[in-house]
Parts: structure tokens; C-alpha cells; sequence
């Protein structure tokens, strides 16, 4: 095809909508072409202008202006676009998606569901049927636009794209698009975080624009507005699925199907323009159909970015490993799918470096002509991507059956029976067959109870399985090499994200794998399964009891607390009657102690929470600590501060609230850091940092108000990054200190910093010149994310209820000493160097001075103490497998501080 026959009529729709800004002399647009042909738009379709009263690139568009036009578009062309709210955020903001095609397309589309869905499972519709289905089926694409709040111009992009798709009758290339393929277009994926940044920006514009980068208008405040209204980077979201807008997006995809996914985004203003093929390292679980089909768009883009005179790169950032952004998830359905990444202008008018203004209306522009050219490709290549997405599901089956070792993953369901039938729910939302077993069931030699769960990879989501369910995902042996080689030059590694994301891993789960395929009774665990709570002689005369250890208990608690409801923490495990053992932390609820229906409203909490109680008649214990004993303490409930605003990383902080808020079900009150510095904190008993950087935020007079109140009773939290504050020498809140890069050998020649001059040296080789260029003193190495071994003390009340064993996140090169004994206690520590690594990839050098370091770190201070986690327990908010341990540094904490509630 001619490239002129597609860009002509595309560069001539966008100048339709686009006008120039009102600028100053010097802030002329970039280079947008100056010519454009003629094209015939349908004046029956409202354009930006008509609907908005603001043509595209003139304004950011506002979530509100953005529904206001796709709901003109639908309300002029019905039959060619349809609506679907799939979605509502936090704040209470609309999500949705529009499908557009040809009449017939749109009319069918339920039929087209169903058909997506029939050719996504080869064990149901065989080669013949799915042939028969692929000779009509249309093709599809789905380009979601702005995860990130403040990558602010894809949105605009997307109601360019849908106005002209709809508006542009004789545009012989939207004609076959529309009649070949469904377009849906998801304008908005982050409405919280952009209304954040509209109302940043417009609020400190002045009497022009300014480009310059050093105003107020391109400088987001705390926290900006690439999060969510949890400080989410929804991004990073598709694999744990936390965040509603995620929730709502997995669900439509999995109803669709769509053959080809871009997620459209922004980066630093003085870059260009990025598509695909992808940098390294891909994920081995990818087919090479898929990376062949994701090309072919590629290509095509480089076609007309070419003819535009746009500049482009590729392959060199945005690699395609971990399988949780936006653009990867979609991958392990089997679609071909890929980031773009536009310079941004943050704003109206940016200067770049070399002088040059990047307007809005270029940055759109040029997401616009990217969105149409996969449009393109996607249509002219229907056949093939419908029969390379039926092959991936085929050999996604055959991959799982010829798998001799992990064919079926197992979780016996043993301890933690709330994490289990989360993570069993989870892979259920993601599309994947789950059974749970209904009867005892022999696999591979071993006997498994009813209630155990199992998920055979030999199913057309298989692959997902693998990738998220084996322990190790390696990347490619050259691109480590590679890193080797950049580290030893100090060039910085290329690892763009995290390296290890085993889901039972980081739910600190047993799991277990057969080659065999499987027999027996089960069912199909489905999104409408809920954990059953139960209570064990509800007309008990003494108490009721709560075994401590899973997240059904921890929620038990907290609304327990919530309800008024007086209870007790056991520091150590006991047995009742010489006949049932309670581990230690387990709550007991004593009739005696509370007024009213106590029975009522336990089973009311068990059925909520999902925990199991047990009614007691006596409180005859025979070993272990009894009720009334010094080692039993009542937990009230506690009010929890939280340091908000900068310096705080706003990731650590919104995923820790989140997690306590909507995973514990218990109110956080943020405070802002400055305000720390001198408040009267005596009403709250536990304050936590999240990650950042308090000595710019606190300071010493920051860090004196909150040791008085710690010695006074309160319990002070660091997760992180924070515990380098609480560790500085200056501020002594904690006894340990953060170490250096360990040198296996130091020079024996240090250089005289009195004499301008040294002593003479002879290098035999060019290894002996990088060793003795290396520094002196320099922290351990980055490490980009990976899941690292921990053990736990079983003797302590802060690790109740926690296995003695868990699995943690590093990140980052912070690595602390040891706390001693006269201070405080470590109460977990990584694994020895050779075991260390639960998953990804981790320096040798790291290994080895990882090894038995503390995680976990507990200091008393006067009546109250300091709880230091070295790494965050709530990255993400998918270490599940941590969460008691973050209950415990809570509640269990403040019951044993000796403060005024």
C-alpha cells in the first residue's frame, strides 16, 4: 500500500480537530506538518469543538468533558459506538470503554463475545470450528490510554481517534477498519489521578503558559498524578489486581478478547517516541507469533511516523518480562500487545533541551497517528492474528500436558486457609481454571484433603499459570551477561522492573507440583465462591477463641475492635483442657468480659471476616499461658498515624494505607510530615513511616518530638527507606546502621590526601585498572526487585501467627547490621547465601552480604518501641504472605506498650 494513501487523509483529520495555541512569539508548536490534504468529515457527528467548546490540544481534557463527549459520539452514531461503564473509582468516578465498528460489527457484538470466547479454548471447539468461526469473526483492538494520571495526552488522543473514526466517511482506511475489525478504546484508564493533575496545573497558570520547566505548572506537587487515589501505579496492578479500575478493566478483556492491546503512555519531555518491538529481556513464556504480530505494528507505525517526519526509537527501554503492567497481562491470553510512550509536555507548552517548544497538541498528535496505524495493521491483519491467537491457545494446552514436572501446582491447603482461597480467587479473575477438591485426591504419590486446591497448566491459560506459579522466571543468559559486564564498567544495569513475582511466593503459601494430569472429584472454584466463616458451639459458657495466623483472623480482629468487642492476645501457643492447642497471638473473647449478644455478634464477625471460632466452656488451660495470665494482654483498638506528604514516597505510603484500610479494614489517619515535626501526638498509638527521606522532612527537632512520644508509650513504625532516618547516627531512634558495599580485597596503596602526588604502580592487565578505579566507599548494588528468603523467630509475640519461614521483597541496595542484644531484638533475617534468593535475580555480591541481615527489627524505647522493617511488607500490596506480621507490629504492639489509650 501506498503510504500516502492512509497519512494523507490521517494528517488531514487531525487538523480538523486541532487548532494552533494562543501563544507568545517564542512558544510556536513543534514540528507538525503544514500542509494537509482535503478529507470529508460528517458534520452529523459532533467534533471537540461543538461538544466542549475547545478544540483538541487547546485544553487538557477533564474526566467529566471526556464522558460529555463520548456519550455525544454514542447519542449521534448508535449504531457504530457503544458505551459500557465497566467501573467506578475510589472517588467515585465513571470508568469506561467504548467499542466501535461497522454497523453490523457493533450489532453483533454479544455474538462476538461468545464467538472470542469459543475460539480462546480449543479443549471446547475444535480446528474445524474454530476455522469455521475465524472466516467471519472481525478482528480487534483495544488501546487503553493514561494509567498514569498525569501522562496527560492520550486521553485527548482517544477522543481524536473515536471522532475520527466515526466522522471521516471517506477515509477508505477507517472504512476497512471498521468493517474488518472492533475498536475498543479505554480513554481514561485513571479518572482520580488526572482530575489530581488538572486541578495542580490549571491552579498555578498564570497570565501565559509558561515552557519553562522550572515553573510551578510543570512541578506536581505531593503525591502528583501518576497514581490512583490509593497512590497506585495502576500499572503494575494487573497481576495482583487490587485497585477497582484494574478489577473492572480484567473483567471486560476477559469478556473480549482483544487481539492486540496498547497501552498509551508518556515520558521525560526531551525524549520522542517509543513503540514496539520491545527492549530485552521478554518473557520466556511469550510466543514468538505474539513478538512477530507486535512487530508488524511496529513496523507499520515507523511507516507513518517516517512520512510525518516524527523521530521514534525502539527496543532500547520498556522491556516485556514482568508480566504485570498493562501492556504484558494481556500477552498470556494470547494477544499481541505493547506500550507507547510519547514525549510529554506536562502541561500546555514544555521547553525541551535543545530549545525547542513540545505543545499538548503535538504530544496528542502524535498518540493520534500511532493509534491509527495499529488500527490499520490490526484490520489488514485479521486473519492472521485470529489464527495465531487459536494456535497460542493450542499450544498453551500442549505445553502444559508435555510438562512432566509442573503440569499441576498444588496448594494442599494445610495452614493459612484464608490465603489459599485468595490466591485461588485471584487466578480465577484472571481467567484461569481453578478446582478445589472435593474429595481425598492422589497426586503423584500424595494424599490430598478435601478443600485443597489445584490448577492444570494443560488449559489455554496455561502459560499465565507458569509464569506466575513457577518459582523461577529466568531471563535471558545473554542479557545477564550483558549486565555483568555494564555493572563491572559502572554503565548501570538495564533491569527495568522486578525480577522475581511467584504468587505463592509472595503469599508465603505451600505449593506442590505433579507431571501427571489429574483425576478425581472437584469443582470449579468461581468469582462468586466466598470463605465461610464458622462458629464451633456458639452457646459457649466461657469464651470463644480465634486461632491466630491467617487473614480471616487478622480481619476477625479488626472488626472486633471496631464493634466494641473486649478480647485478649495470647504472646505464647496454649493448650485448653489437655485437648486443643491454640497458636500463639490467637484471640479469646471472654463472655464474662463483654455485655450484650457477644454470641450474636461473634458469628456475625466470623461470617464476615471468614474465620473460624471456637466456643469454649472452660478456661482450664493445661499448658501455656491461661487467660488471666501476664502473657495474655488486652488489645484495644489502636489509632494509627501515618506520615503523608513529602518526603514520603507516595507509593509506600498509599499502598500501606490501602493495605490497612481495605485488606485489615481499619481507618489510617494521615498526617502530613511537617506536621510531625512538632505535634502533640499523645492520642495515637502507633505511627508509621512509609519509605522516604525524613531527614529533608523531619530532622532532628521531627525525630525528637516522635522518640518523646515513643518513650512515652507509642509504637513508631518504619518501613523501608524510613528506617535509614530511624538508623541515623543523628537521630538514634534505632540501633543499627546501614552498611556499605562489602570489598573483598582494599587497596593496600590509599592515596595521600596531603601530596598532590603517589607513589608509582605497574598493572599487569586491565582487570587490575578496574580494581583499583573502583571506590572506596559505595553502597551495595541496586537491586530492581526480587523475592528473597526470610526466617522468623518463632519465640517472639511480634512474629505470633507467622511462619518460620516467609518470603520478602528486596529492592533498592539498603542492608542493615544487626541490632544487639542490649538494644533490642532481630526477629527475622535473610537466609544464608545460598538460599537466599526465593525468586528472580539477585548479585553474587548481594547474596553474600544479604545473608542473615535483619528484616524485621524490634527496639523497646523507654514505654513504648520502634518495629523496623528494612524492606517495605507492603510493596504492591501483593505480599500477602507478610500481612500477619504487619497486624502484629500493630495491634499485638500497642497492647504491649504501655500507653494511655
Amino acid at each position: 500500500m501506498n503510504v500516502k494513501h492512509f497519512i494523507i487523509p490521517l494528517l488531514f483529520s487531525a487538523l480538523a480537530c486541532f487548532s494552533a495555541l494562543t501563544l507568545a512569539a517564542d512558544n510556536r508548536t513543534d514540528n507538525s506538518p503544514a500542509k494537509w490534504p482535503d478529507v470529508q468529515y460528517d458534520h452529523k457527528i459532533p467534533d471537540i469543538q461543538t461538544v466542549l467548546g475547545y478544540k483538541t490540544g487547546q485544553r487538557i481534557t477533564s474526566h467529566s468533558d471526556m464522558l460529555r463527549f463520548f456519550a455525544a459520539l454514542q447519542q449521534a452514531a448508535p449504531k457504530r459506538i457503544k458505551i459500557f461503564e465497566y467501573g467506578e473509582t475510589w472517588e467515585g468516578r465513571k470508568l469506561i470503554f467504548a467499542a466501535i465498528g461497522s454497523e453490523q460489527n457493533i450489532a453483533n457484538l454479544a455474538q462476538f463475545s461468545t464467538d472470542m470466547q469459543a475460539l480462546s479454548d480449543p479443549r471446547v471447539t475444535n480446528k474445524n470450528q474454530a476455522k469455521n468461526l475465524m472466516t467471519d469473526l472481525p478482528a480487534s483492538v483495544w488501546l487503553e490510554y493514561s494509567v498514569h494520571g498525569n501522562e496527560i495526552s492520550s486521553t485527548d488522543a482517544a477522543m481524536m481517534t473515536a471522532y475520527h473514526l466515526l466522522a471521516a466517511t471517506d477515509d477508505a482506511i477507517v472504512k476497512n477498519a471498521l468493517q474488518n475489525s472492533i475498536v475498543f478504546i479505554d480513554p481514561l484508564q485513571n479518572p482520580d489521578g488526572r482530575s489530581r493533575f488538572i486541578a495542580n496545573y490549571y491552579a498555578t497558570v498564570g497570565m501565559v503558559h509558561s515552557s519553562d520547566r522550572l515553573t510551578a505548572e510543570h512541578n506536581e506537587p505531593w503525591p502528583r498524578g501518576r497514581a490512583n487515589h490509593y497512590l497506585f501505579d495502576m500499572n503494575r496492578d494487573w497481576l495482583a489486581i487490587t485497585q477497582p479500575e484494574t478489577k473492572g478493566r480484567i473483567a471486560s478483556m476477559n469478556k473480549y478478547r482483544p487481539l492486540v492491546v496498547i497501552d498509551l503512555h508518556e515520558m521525560g519531555g526531551d525524549e520522542s517516541y517509543y513503540f514496539a518491538p520491545a527492549a530485552q529481556p521478554f518473557n520466556p513464556h511469550m510466543s514468538q507469533d505474539q513478538i512477530d504480530n507486535i512487530n508488524l505494528v511496529g513496523r507499520n507505525n515507523a511507516k507513518h511516523f517516517d512520512a510525518n517526519g516524527f523521530d521514534y526509537f525502539t527496543r532500547e527501554i520498556f522491556d516485556a518480562f514482568y508480566p504485570g503492567y498493562g501492556d504484558s497481562w494481556p500477552t498470556f491470553y494470547g494477544a499481541a500487545a505493547s506500550t507507547y510512550e510519547v514525549a510529554s509536555s506536562r502541561g500546555e507548552v514544555f521547553r525541551r533541551l535543545d530549545g525547542k517548544n513540545l505543545s499538548y497538541e503535538g504530544t496528542v498528535l502524535r498518540h493520534f497517528v500511532a493509534s491509527m496505524s495499529t488500527i490499520e495493521t490490526t484490520a489488514n491483519n485479521r486473519s492472521k492474528l485470529l489464527k495465531d491467537y487459536y494456535q497460542y491457545q493450542l499450544d498453551a494446552i500442549d505445553a502444559g500436558e508435555s510438562d512432566k514436572k509442573e503440569r499441576l501446582f498444588i496448594l494442599p491447603n494445610k495452614r493459612d486457609r484464608a490465603g489459599n482461597f485468595k490466591l485461588a480467587k485471584l487466578m480465577t479473575e484472571h481467567g484461569v481454571d481453578v478446582y478445589e477438591t472435593t474429595d481425598k485426591l492422589k497426586l503423584c504419590g500424595v494424599n490430598y484433603a478435601p478443600g485443597s486446591y489445584y490448577i492444570d497448566s494443560a488449559q489455554p491459560r496455561g502459560r499465565f499459570v507458569k509464569t506466575t506459579f513457577t518459582q523461577q522466571v529466568d531471563m535471558d543468559k545473554a542479557f545477564i551477561t550483558e549486565q555483568e559486564r555494564r555493572r563491572e564498567r559502572k554503565l548501570g544495569d538495564q533491569i527495568y522492573d522486578v525480577t522475581g513475582w511467584s504468587l505463592p511466593l509472595m503469599f508465603n503459601l505451600d505449593v506442590d507440583t505433579c507431571g501427571k494430569s489429574p483425576s478425581g472429584k472437584h469443582r470449579l472454584v468461581t468469582m462468586s465462591d466466598t470463605l465461610k466463616g464458622k462458629v464451633t458451639n456458639p452457646d459457649a459458657d466461657v469464651a470463644f477463641i480465634v486461632p491466630w495466623g491467617d487473614m480471616a483472623a487478622g480481619r476477625f480482629l479488626t472488626e472486633a475492635l471496631q464493634q466494641d468487642v473486649v478480647l485478649k492476645t495470647a504472646d505464647r501457643a496454649f493448650t485448653l483442657d489437655s485437648k486443643t492447642q491454640y497458636p500463639a497471638g490467637s484471640l479469646i473473647i471472654e463472655i464474662a468480659a463483654n455485655s450484650g449478644d457477644i454470641a450474636a455478634k461473634v458469628q456475625e464477625i466470623a461470617a464476615n471476616s471468614g474465620a473460624l471460632v471456637d466456643g469454649v466452656n472452660t478456661s482450664w488451660v493445661t499448658d501455656g499461658p491461661s487467660f488471666g495470665s501476664n502473657d495474655t494482654y488486652v488489645i484495644s483498638a489502636p489509632k494509627i498515624a501515618m506520615a503523608w506528604d513529602e518526603p514520603t514516597s507516595s507509593l509506600s505510603a498509599g499502598n500501606t494505607r490501602f493495605v490497612i484500610e481495605q485488606q485489615f479494614g481499619y481507618p489510617v489517619n494521615a498526617i502530613r510530615t511537617s506536621t510531625l515535626v512538632s505535634a502533640d501526638l499523645r492520642h495515637y498509638q502507633v505511627l508509621i513511616l512509609p519509605s522516604g527521606r525524613y531527614q529533608d522532612g523531619l530532622g532532628k527537632a521531627g525525630a525528637d518530638n516522635i522518640k518523646q512520644w515513643v518513650e512515652a508509650g507509642g509504637v513508631l513504625i518504619t518501613l523501608g527507606s524510613a528506617t535509614r532516618f530511624a538508623a541515623d547516627a543523628d537521630i538514634a531512634l534505632l540501633d543499627v546502621k546501614r552498611e556499605l558495599a562489602v570489598k573483598v580485597e582494599e587497596a593496600k596503596d590509599k592515596p595521600d590526601s596531603e601530596s598532590s602526588t603517589v607513589a608509582g604502580k605497574v598493572y599487569a592487565n586491565r582487570q587490575a585498572l578496574v580494581k583499583d578505579s573502583e571506590n572506596v566507599e559505595e553502597s551495595p548494588d541496586f537491586v530492581a526487585g526480587i523475592l528473597a528468603n526470610v526466617e522468623v523467630d518463632q519465640e517472639h509475640w511480634l512474629t505470633a501467627g507467622v511462619a518460620s519461614d516467609v518470603v520478602a521483597m528486596v529492592y533498592g541496595n539498603d542492608i542493615y547490621t544487626p541490632i544487639r542484644l542490649a538494644s533490642g531484638k532481630n526477629l527475622a533475617w535473610f537466609a544464608d547465601e545460598k538460599n537466599v534468593l526465593a525468586s528472580g535475580f539477585l548479585w553474587q555480591e548481594n547474596k553474600q552480604q544479604l545473608a542473615y541481615k535483619p528484616f524485621l527489627i524490634h527496639q523497646p524505647r523507654g514505654n513504648g518501641m520502634v518495629i523496623g522493617f528494612t524492606q517495605e511488607p507492603t510493596t504492591r500490596a501483593y505480599l500477602d504472605g507478610l500481612n500477619v506480621m504487619l497486624l502484629n507490629s500493630i495491634f499485638s504492639a500497642s497492647a504491649h506498650a504501655h500507653v494511655a489509650k
